[in-house]
């Protein structure tokens, strides 16, 4: 199982970023996904999580500009991000609770991480 996140880049302050992330592999089901950034010199910190049911969680930083949604039946979680601002540069990784098949044909169920995309907010 992987994930495979998208739509980084360098965008203007107060521009808009959409990010998408797509776990692939013999997946049975996905619980919670989610949306977390690390910024140079600081700890990775959750921005957003969505549920298999849709209940969402934001970060006080981001919330009333950033929303999370998904799509179940492709196994994607996207991160719609607006009014950016120069902080919210970061990478953003994508994670997703999977419970799948692995290559030996063993059920397992962990946390997947996504390699991580760039977003840099600057004029």
């Amino acid at each position: 199982v992987q994930l495979v996140e998208s739509g980084g880049g360098l965008v203007q302050p107060g521009g808009s970023l959409r990010l998408s992330c797509a776990a692939s592999g013999n997946i049975f089901r996905i619980n919670t996904m989610g949306w977390y950034r690390q910024a140079p010199g600081k700890e990775r910190e959750v921005v957003a999580t969505i549920t298999d049911g849709g209940i969402t969680n934001y970060a006080a930083a981001v919330n009333g500009r950033f929303t999370i949604s998904r799509e179940n039946a492709k196994n994607t979680v996207y991160l719609q991000m607006n009014s950016l601002k120069p902080e919210d540069t970061a990478v953003y990784y994508c994670n997703a609770a999977v419970d799948y098949l692995d290559y030996g044909g063993v059920r397992r169920y962990r946390e997947i991480w996504g390699q991580g995309t760039l977003v840099t907010v600057s004029s």
